[in-house]
């Protein structure tokens, strides 16, 4: 009897699993990938098939698509993760493969997790992908630009996986439903669907939980909300997905797009990420995007950093929402941060220039007598508090111009007001370095 009870629990399978396609008609998503008429569908009509890498979001169907191209081309199918395989197991596939390959069979190696690996073990796959003993394909759900070797990248076809949309994951579930004895009401499956964020394993787990959990032939909303409790929406804090969604959140506020820039900050703060992170960015964006346009940005964006680390969240989000919106609205611009930036392409492309003498200070006799701060002119008691004709940089950059401001917001008067001093500067006689001629 225990014997049979044990048998019994062994034969236990996930919906997810039960539910994986045995074609690609079957298969749910990535029409742009494997869709009738794509490169990669047309390819595996004709029985061939290069290497490849998978690169998108958990739950998209990564690994199943390469059990299926496998399957499609009447290949052997290998496969190991990087997270448990190591160099035993990568040699134990090889040897596998070849043996493959010898009897005049196609071996598809399979690596899920591929970005796991370091760089010598991606290394070790190529002379093997070069001489044809198995063909690679490799899934990540991290950028292969960044994650793979570029030897590795040149020899495989990167394909990017999408997010399941939600209309496939209903589809997706009533299919589940299909082979269960549940049933579930149409709302109810939205709502797992949307709770799933992308994810078709996911929701089938969720779908699978809720099965189990409820009481009811009819699997309604209210039972669904019991098993969903606080799901965070798809969010990384250290990879793709955390680039993407501060790089939506920064360009937002920069394109004057309040509703994006609220909506992004939502977004990141539903799947963890640490508030007081968006408001150190805010107050970037504040010098970066706005600078003198709106000097206040900065003080507003600063003041919700603070009141953010005094209140905690979510008390504080408003603030940082006030900030990001108050942002968002202000006048751009980026002249600031262009100077900063052409400055300091003048301190690196040039020698260390000498501090012209008029500039230095001279606290001692020996440097007044070295005429150190020598013909200094001390602009509050010049007219308009403004020694016209002086310069305060080296002469071989006496003509540069490194703040250029826009003619937005406070900025614009900035801009009049430096053009004004510009002309009085033309007008004087007292030019600290007078062009020839004059």
């Amino acid at each position: 009897m225990a014997a049979d009870l044990f048998a019994q629990e062994n034969a236990y399978e996930p919906l997810a699993s039960k539910m994986r396609p045995t074609s690609l008609d079957e298969y749910v998503g990535q029409e742009h990938v494997v869709g009738q008429g794509t490169p990669l569908r047309r390819a595996l009509d004709n029985g061939q098939l290069h290497s490849l890498i998978f690169w998108g979001p958990p739950g998209v169907g990564k690994t199943t698509l390469a059990r299926l191209v496998a399957h499609y081309v009447d290949a052997e199918f290998l496969a190991l993760s990087a997270v448990m395989s190591g160099v035993k197991d990568i040699r134990e596939a090889v040897q596998r493969a070849q043996q493959f390959h010898m009897r005049g069979r196609k071996t598809v190696l399979f690596i899920d997790e591929v970005h796991r690996f370091n760089k010598s073990q991606q290394d070790a796959f190529l002379p093997y992908v070069e001489d044809g003993t198995f063909i690679f394909i490799g899934a990540t759900t991290e950028n292969p630009s960044f994650e793979l070797n570029n030897a590795l990248l040149s020899r495989a076809q990167v394909y990017v996986l999408r997010a399941l949309s939600q209309k496939q994951l209903v589809y997706l579930l009533r299919q589940a439903l299909n082979k269960t004895a549940t049933q579930a009401t149409e709302e109810a499956l939205q709502l797992i669907a949307s709770a799933a964020d992308g994810d078709g394993r996911r929701s089938l787990n969720m779908l699978e939980m809720a099965q189990q959990m409820s009481q009811d032939t009819v699997l309604d909303v209210t039972g669904v909300r019991e098993i969903l409790g606080d799901k965070a929406r798809r969010f990384d804090k250290g990879g793709e997905a955390f680039y993407d969604q501060i790089s939506a959140l920064h360009k937002s506020v920069r394109g004057s797009d309040p509703d994006a820039a609220l909506y992004w900050m939502v977004r990141m703060l539903d799947g963890g990420c640490d508030p007081l992170y968006i408001a150190r960015r805010a107050v970037a964006i504040a010098s970066e995007d706005v600078g003198n346009a709106d000097p206040r940005g900065l003080t507003i964006a600063l003041n919700a950093w603070d009141a953010l680390e005094r209140l905690g969240s979510p008390e504080g989000d408003l603030n940082l929402a006030h900030a990001l919106v108050y942002l968002a609205c202000a006048p751009k611009s980026n002249a600031v941060y262009r100077g900063l930036a052409r400055a300091r392409e003048l301190v690196t492309g040039n020698p260390s220039l000498e501090v012209p003498l008029h500039l230095r200070n001279a606290p001692t006799k020996l440097m007044k007598e070295l005429n150190y701060g020598a013909e200094y002119r001390y602009a509050h008691d010049e007219p308009e508090a403004f020694a016209a004709g002086e310069n305060y940089l080296p002469e071989v950059l006496r003509h540069e111009r490194l703040y250029q401001p826009s003619n937005r917001g406070l900025e614009g008067k900035i801009g009049q007001k430096l053009e004004y001093l510009r002309q009085l500067n033309q007008q004087s006689p007292r030019q600290r370095y007078p062009e020839e001629g004059e």
